[in-house]
């Protein structure tokens, strides 16, 4: 198998840490395999890429989108490192308001599965980073949603000062002000 498959500590994350196969030229790894994948639970099927691009110190997040466009997101960095953060958003959940964050970089080549029911964000903490995701659900305007980067209430460990937040994201409503997924990923 070329992946190696960890959970993480909210139901439904997974970290994932590819086999990487160096040579003299470089190195070569696979970032997703359908059938591997599918063995370890994560049956989904990606029908968009996202591509972002972020300076130090910029937080980008903390977005998801409601049903019936729900998505769940395959997240790797390419180039440079990022604190990646995934909330649980699912109402009922044991796990509800509770965060995950851990660096994924282009040195460690670790990705999250962020499954339906999660806010996703992060912080760039290399001079440039690059954000690659896939997602199970195209992006839908009427569907997009989000809670504060910064809200008391889920008190996320950000380390490192943040250095900007776009306008929208900065006024995006704290997490008692959301709209919210039942604990199933519906809304």
């Amino acid at each position: 198998m070329a992946f190696r498959f960890r959970p993480a500590q909210l139901q439904g994350l997974c970290i994932i840490d590819p086999q990487l196969y160096p040579d003299g030229r470089g190195f070569f790894m696979e970032t997703y395999k359908h059938s591997d994948f599918a063995r370890a639970g994560i049956p989904s099927t990606f029908v968009q890429d996202n591509h972002s691009s972020s300076s130090r110190g910029i937080v980008r997040g903390l977005h998801y989108q409601l049903p019936p466009h729900a998505q769940g997101k395959l997240v790797r960095v390419p180039f440079g490192s990022v604190w990646d953060v995934a909330v649980d958003l699912r109402r009922g959940s044991p796990t509800f308001g509770k965060w995950v964050g851990l660096e994924l970089s282009q040195e460690n080549r670790m990705m999250l599965f962020i499954p339906p029911g999660f806010a996703h964000g992060f912080l760039a903490l290399s001079e440039h980073a690059e954000l690659f995701y896939k997602c199970t659900s195209e992006y839908d305007r009427a569907s997009e949603a989000g809670v504060r980067w910064n809200d008391p209430d889920l008190g996320i460990g950000w380390p490192t000062e943040v250095a900007g937040v776009s306008e929208k994201d900065g006024g995006l409503p704290f997490l008692r002000e959301a709209r919210l997924f039942d604990r199933e990923g519906g809304e």
